[in-house]
């Protein structure tokens, strides 16, 4: 079984005000491990932090979602974290996304390349090209744990629709069957509803009980149509009618986080020669911004001549 829905709407009003969560559950006595996300917070949290166009909104939030969805089974290790990373032949350039897993919480950032790209809606259906925004390429997946390498695999882009691809990575490299949904829906070209469900099949799993999820995937259709008339909840039960749905604890809350700090870029200017850091403190200091949650750091030249003591 591999089955794969993205969706990215846009219509005009206002966005939402909700905070992000995961939920964690099993079904068929426990033959199917389910994921859950409501990504809204999230995504709308990058667009306004990066000043995302709402094509990019869309792709960049879709491989958010799927982040920590990936970093929940990819990685069993506390304060592990997972990276995606799509580079494409298309306008949006490449687009990466982190995703942790920790202790009673869940936290992701992200980036694009080109966050001011737009193209067209599609034709046949006014929704968001994003197959056509990456083009063909590559989906890069790294594992990073506490105090080792990163362990980094890379597979050929199947659509460039992202949720077909991470699933197409699931299935062929890990051996993982799942059904994926995920979706960024926009009002006004604002971030309204975005989420996320990963439904992954055990062995055990019944050719029966694997007809009765497809069934209930293809009757769920459009997953931002479907969380726009019920909540995520909703949602996941409807998902998998008839297999007998398990909550495993409360929701996780889910952020978007960065690793950045202060201190951290001043340790990088050690990484510049001598004479271009006397250029930043002839200069009065130098600005850094950080690419992952496009913070603005303003170095002073008193900091970056502390390196030399």
């Amino acid at each position: 079984m591999i089955s794969s829905h993205s969706s990215d709407t846009p219509t005009p009003t206002r966005p939402s005000s909700k905070s992000s969560f995961l939920l964690r559950a099993t079904a068929a006595s426990s033959h199917f491990r389910i994921l859950a996300i409501d990504s809204s917070a999230l995504v709308l949290e990058a667009q306004q932090r990066h000043n995302l166009s709402p094509d990019a909104s869309a792709a960049l939030g879709r491989l958010m979602t799927g982040a920590v969805l990936f970093s929940y089974i990819l990685v069993k290790h506390e304060n592990s974290r997972v990276m995606l990373r799509i580079q494409g032949d298309g306008p949006l350039g490449y687009v990466v996304a982190e995703g942790s897993s920790e202790q009673g919480k869940a936290t992701a950032r992200g980036y694009v390349q080109h966050p001011e790209v737009e193209l067209p809606l599609r034709l046949q259906d006014g929704k968001l090209d994003v197959r056509a925004l990456i083009g063909a390429g590559d989906l890069g997946v790294s594992r990073l744990l506490p105090g080792s390498e990163p362990y980094t695999s890379s597979v050929p882009l199947v659509s460039g629709e992202i949720a077909e691809d991470l699933a197409h990575y699931l299935l062929h490299s890990e051996q993982i069957p799942s059904a994926l949904l995920l979706g960024v829906y926009l009002e006004g070209g604002v971030v309204h509803t975005a989420g996320g469900i990963l439904v992954q099949a055990m062995p055990e799993a019944s050719e029966a009980d694997l007809a009765t999820l497809e069934r209930n995937i293809a009757a769920i259709g459009n997953l931002t149509n479907a969380l726009q008339n019920a909540s995520l909840l909703e949602v996941v039960t409807r998902v998998t009618e008839g297999l007998s749905l398990e909550l495993l604890e409360e929701a996780t809350p889910l952020t978007f986080e960065c690793r950045c700090s202060r201190e951290r870029l001043v340790a990088a200017m050690g990484y510049f020669s001598a004479e271009e850091r006397q250029e930043m403190i002839d200069n009065g200091g130098q600005e850094a911004i950080c690419h992952w949650c496009n913070t603005h750091y303003q170095l002073t030249a008193q900091e970056i001549t502390s390196l030399e003591e």
